[in-house]
């Protein structure tokens, strides 16, 4: 029982993250129960841990719906991540690997090949596993666990479909330079270039 609930959880989480369902979206018990293919137990369940998490809204007139963000919303996560990703850039310069570096290389390549097709979902998806990278490298699991309750990939693909040529070309800029930084041990530079990179994205949503 404990491993199907633990399934459910995930397939719906998944449902959410890649945009199956979009922010203000009505989640029915029965609808994601057909959909997972489990009874509507799991789901339950399932539906309260990610209310806990802060995925969903659950209001007893209309049930439950994925979480929308406010201006404050996301001015809130957006100053959040600069610090903490900022920090975890600074852990990072002091303790990635080469093999990690070069990881890193490679997803800037694909980034960069992504970005001269506009194709922002395949850049939303390199980009997240560049930014876990640099965080796994920080080798701080409790940093992990806060990022974790403040990146929401959709508003990452929201963010990126907002880039004009300037903005996207700034952006894998920051990528580049983050390596850099990196390669030379440098932790308030690769400090300093995360902050950017990431109150960057925030101008490209109009949050000042």
């Amino acid at each position: 029982m404990a491993r199907a609930s633990q399934k459910t959880y995930e397939s719906i989480k998944n449902l959410i993250l890649d945009n199956t369902y979009g922010p203000g979206a009505k989640l029915s018990e029965e609808d994601l129960a057909t959909a997972v293919g489990v009874s509507r137990t799991p789901v339950r369940e399932a539906l309260r841990r990610l209310h806990a998490e802060g995925l969903i809204d659950w209001e007893a007139n209309r049930g439950a719906t994925v979480a929308a963000w406010s201006d404050q919303d996301l001015e809130e996560i957006f100053e959040l991540r600069a610090l903490l990703e900022g920090y975890g850039a600074e852990l990072a310069a002091s303790r990635i690997t080469p093999e990690e570096t070069a990881q890193l290389r490679e997803l800037s390549a694909q980034m960069e090949r992504h970005a001269a097709n506009r194709d922002a979902d395949r850049i939303a998806v390199c980009n997240a596993e560049f930014h876990a990278i640099i965080l796994r490298a920080g080798r701080n699991r409790r940093l992990s666990a806060l990022l974790g309750a403040v990146v929401q990939t959709p508003l990452v693909n929201r963010t990126f479909r907002r880039y004009d040529e300037a903005a996207m070309a700034r952006s894998m800029a920051h990528h580049r330079e983050l390596i850099d930084a990196f390669e030379a041990g440098d932790r308030a530079w690769a400090g300093s270039v995360m902050r950017a990179h990431i109150l960057a994205a925030r101008a490209t949503l109009g949050i000042t």
